[in-house]
């Protein structure tokens, strides 16, 4: 019985998303339509599958992958929703991986 309702609340929500959005992955930017429409799911921004407001504020549509990914870095993460302690989410990353890739490719010549 619970599945049944939790089914069709999903259905619902999806449904709305599916109007409300443009049918493109919000992660890799994959468009979809027709059969392929079914890999495109509805994320819960906050992970809250409750929270289901009208306007859609905590929804995004994800392709499959993109859904998965974004719950295994969750877990890892630890809390779903929280921040990994010590690490800010709004400032940008200053590491520069290439960096010093001028300075080795001249050493080899």
């Amino acid at each position: 019985m619970a599945r049944d309702t939790e089914a069709k609340l999903q259905q619902t929500y999806r449904e709305r998303a599916l109007k409300m959005f443009p049918w493109i992955c919000g992660h890799c930017g994959r468009e979809f339509d027709g059969k392929k429409l079914s890999q495109l799911t509805v994320h819960h921004k906050d992970h809250n599958h409750d929270n289901n407001p009208p306007d859609g504020s905590n929804w995004e549509l994800l392709c499959l992958y993109c859904h998965d990914n974004e719950h295994q870095r969750n877990q890892v993460a630890g809390t779903p929703g929280e921040a990994s302690p010590g690490r800010e989410q709004d400032q940008p990353s200053t590491f520069t991986p290439f960096s010093q890739l001028a300075d080795l490719l001249k050493r080899k010549t």
